[in-house]
């Protein structure tokens, strides 16, 4: 036999081993490919991309729930050093969010840096989130109490408010940052509790359609009253929201106290948004009506503005 034919023979086998392995290879690949119905149903559930879906599935052989799970823990890892990076950030964008239910009310305000991202739905779920969340710790806080009562949240009191899947709401904030890639920040909230005979008005403006349950906007009022035509309670509520949006007070004032022009910041002696020949306290005279306290937010206004 000659060295040229045993070279030949040698590397013929060899070729065929490499080309079995290859095969083999490939095959295995395809046993751990993501199945597509998973990974279109594993994206609609999470919102994360095609390829990190993907990703998660082929590690964990098609396992949705450990999929998601690991999806969900990078997510959070990757949102905290968003968060971290981004933090000096100025968020002055973004919305205000009220809801109402069951003679209570909460508003809040969470900022982002543009409007595009304000109208983003990830955003939107995130201010209906924190409205709820203020509500359930508010009922929680002060289900011992009776009368009118009031809490207001800021800072830390906010950061450690528990939602509903049990994450603190922080960690909720990071994940979002993850995902949008702003800098956003809860600014503040507020609850109202009032009882039976009294009321709760309030009014959202620059509203975003398509949201039903956890009202949201540019501007936002709760306003708490006494009285008013029976069934035309919600109707007079809305009015005065209206009025304390429009006109910015600062303090409620005396039914008595005598209106200084159009510099006046106290609610009952301004002129009446609704109707310019009377003021406030006049209209509310007519609606046999008394307003007990009122709260106004504005998306982004800084503290002297809230002060003015």
């Amino acid at each position: 036999m000659s060295f040229t034919f045993l070279f030949r023979t040698i590397t013929r086998d060899l070729a065929k081993v490499n080309t079995c392995h290859l095969q083999s290879l490939h095959t295995g690949l395809q046993l751990l490919a993501a199945d597509k119905s998973l990974l279109m149903k594993l994206r609609k559930n999470t919102g994360y991309t095609f390829i990190n879906c993907k990703k998660a599935l082929e590690k964990f052989d098609n396992d949705m729930t450990q999929a998601e799970t690991w999806l969900n823990e990078q997510a959070q890892k990757e949102g905290w050093n968003k968060a971290n990076k981004l933090e000096g950030r100025k968020a002055k964008e973004g919305l205000i969010g009220l809801f109402m239910e069951d003679k209570a009310a909460v508003m809040v305000e969470v900022n982002c840096e543009t409007d595009f991202v304000a109208r983003n739905e990830k955003f939107q779920q995130l201010v209906k989130e924190v409205a709820l969340a203020t509500l359930a710790h508010h009922r929680n806080k002060t289900q011992s109490q009776g009368g009118y009562v009031k809490s207001v949240l800021v800072g830390d009191e906010l950061n450690k408010l528990s939602l509903e899947a049990g994450a603190s709401l922080s960690d909720r904030v990071a994940l979002t940052i993850g995902r949008l890639g702003e800098n956003l920040s809860v600014r503040r909230a507020v609850a109202v509790g009032v009882p039976a005979e009294w009321n709760i008005g309030s009014y959202v403006h620059g509203g975003v359609s398509g949201q039903t349950e956890v009202a949201m906007g540019r501007y936002g009022a709760l306003v708490v009253f006494q009285g008013g035509e029976e069934g035309a309670q919600e109707v007079l509520g809305r009015k005065l929201g209206q009025h304390i949006v429009g006109e910015s007070p600062v303090s409620l004032g005396n039914m008595d106290d005598l209106p200084c022009g159009e510099s006046e910041t106290r609610l009952l002696p301004q002129t009446f948004l609704g109707d310019p020949s009377r003021t406030v306290a006049q209209f509310l005279k007519g609606q046999q009506a008394r307003v007990l306290d009122f709260v106004r937010f504005q998306c982004g206004e800084t503290a002297s503005e809230e002060a003015k």
